[in-house]
């Protein structure tokens, strides 16, 4: 089954072109099923490449998606254009009443930033404190991950000596979780910040479930069964030059910054990158999709109760 997006969405042709399975608004109505409504909150300044990062992994299960872009209310973004923005975006404040299946709330290049200091904190504990009652499922992505389990848990974040950046190798810690199926043993996974939260503090809460971990950049997927929340530190949805160009603007722009770890084949910058963590992005989102609709309400006036 196909993700619904709007067919001028510029993810709608990346995404057919990938043989990704796209449906406009038009057909979606005229089939006879209740798509799942994921909303995707997105506070990263490159809009349109995270766009298609999530719509890419949420659009590759069989169930009909309809996607909603969601911004904070009064925070204006300075690298997409005012015309995309409004043309497929929908600030929080419109979205009040609605409910929502799944939400994805992905991360901003604002780790450096005490939480409370940050523009519209306010406004995201609100949406957090929202998803309680409006959203079945949440999936918090890298700072996203930090400011939901610090939110709900206290957990604080840590600032690094040096950024952990490349691919790393996470093992497997609940071969178990439905999240995991078809997951190997370990995986790699790109990492890229500046923080990190510790794993024997993630251990002191005893609601909080490790599924995913490094000995090298600590925990990376956690469950919260009580909020019904999925936390991830790094970044399964990232394409295969992401972290390149992270690199390359780093360096044009004169900023100190390793050649990211276990990247680039014999760690020359010089050479393409390989992707070796796609199949486990598609398998952690599949599941995640999956165990949406095997739980969500079939009447969405029901979800949070």
């Amino acid at each position: 089954m196909p993700i619904k997006i709007p067919a001028a969405l510029p993810a709608f042709d990346v995404l057919s072109q990938e043989g990704v399975m796209v449906v406009d608004e038009d057909l979606a109505a005229r089939q006879d099923i209740r798509p799942l409504r994921i909303a995707l909150l997105n506070l990263m300044p490159k809009k349109i490449q995270t766009e298609n990062q999530f719509a890419r992994l949420i659009g590759a299960t069989p169930l009909q998606i309809e996607l909603t872009l969601l911004r904070m209310s009064d925070h204006q973004t300075r690298n997409t254009t005012a015309e995309h923005m409004e043309s497929f975006y929908r600030p929080f404040d419109e979205v009040t009443n609605e409910k929502f299946d799944g939400l994805i709330i992905t991360g901003a290049p604002i780790e450096h930033i005490p939480f409370d200091d940050v523009t519209y904190w306010d406004e995201l504990t609100r949406v957090m404190n929202w998803t309680q009652t409006n959203v079945h499922s949440t999936f918090g992505v890298c700072w996203g991950a930090m400011a939901m389990i610090h939110h709900f848990h206290g957990v604080k974040k840590h600032l690094l000596d040096h950024k952990a950046f490349g691919c790393f190798r996470h093992q497997n810690l609940v071969p178990a979780s439905p999240y995991l199926r078809g997951f190997s043993d370990d995986c790699v996974v790109p990492v890229s910040r500046w923080t990190e939260m510790k794993q024997d503090e993630v251990d002191a809460k005893p609601a909080l479930v490790t599924l995913l971990g490094s000995d090298e950049v600590g925990p990376c997927l956690i469950q919260d069964p009580d909020h019904r929340a999925l936390y991830v530190f790094n970044h399964f949805e990232y394409d295969r030059d992401t972290l390149k160009q992270e690199y390359d603007r780093d360096v044009a722009e004169g900023v100190p910054i390793n050649v990211p770890c276990n990247y680039y084949p014999s760690d020359d910058p010089s050479v393409t990158p390989t992707n070796r963590w796609r199949s486990h992005a598609h398998l952690l989102y599949g599941n995640w999709i999956n165990e949406i609709y095997q739980s969500t309400p079939f009447e969405m006036s029901d979800i949070g109760r």
